[in-house]
């Protein structure tokens, strides 16, 4: 019955993997051409772990918490740790831009955090599970770069700008994600704002 929080915590653990292995795959005795395939088997196996702990929870009827804090925190995890690892090394992504998708998380896993401790709710909204989406096709798009890269068919100044192109249109969806959750919660909002404070 547990399962599907093991798999959440699994893929919490995945993503120092993901970081490392690209951060440090030389001193690994990686080679760039296996490097890859490396890094998009770990976002298969983390986004399969997504799907799967979802669905093994509700199938059992194993709906925690826990899981609902921990679950939406580890697709965090998983995909900001990608990004900021690709604002290093080889990518060398602008860390600004990164930081667009660590700002829009953190606020709004802060906001609903706040207002839960009043007693509301925010509802998740279709464009918060569009953006992760969003956000995870963007990694693989880079790592599938990769290969042409490391095959010396794409330079690197090419790999770099397409990297940046597909990452900056994947951060004006996170931000326009953002937006439009705080505008359609404003109500709700307001009213935990409104609210006396718990003791």
């Amino acid at each position: 019955m547990k399962i599907p929080l093991y798999l959440t915590v699994f893929r919490i653990f995945l993503s120092p993997v993901f970081g490392a292995l690209y951060l440090y795959y030389q001193q690994l005795g990686i080679s760039l051409f296996c490097l890859p395939f490396l890094l998009l088997f770990l976002m298969v196996c983390s986004e399969i772990t997504d799907l799967l702990d979802g669905y093994f929870a509700r199938k059992w009827d194993y709906v925690t918490d826990l899981g609902k804090i921990l679950d939406p925190m580890a697709d965090s995890i998983s995909r900001i740790t990608a990004l900021l690892a690709f604002s290093q090394g080889m990518i060398a992504l602008p860390l600004l831009l990164v930081f667009v998708f660590f700002y829009r998380d953190a606020t709004i896993s802060t906001l609903r955090t706040l207002c839960a401790l009043r007693g509301v709710t925010l509802a998740a909204r279709t464009s918060g599970k569009i953006k992760a989406v969003v956000q995870a096709v963007a990694i693989f798009l880079i790592l599938l770069l990769m290969i042409p890269y490391a095959m010396g068919f794409l330079s690197l100044v090419g790999f770099q700008q397409w990297s940046l192109a597909i990452v900056s249109v994947a951060a004006l969806y996170t931000l326009f994600s953002g937006i439009e959750y705080l505008v359609a919660n404003r109500r709700y909002i307001q009213m935990a704002w409104d609210l006396p404070e718990k003791i």
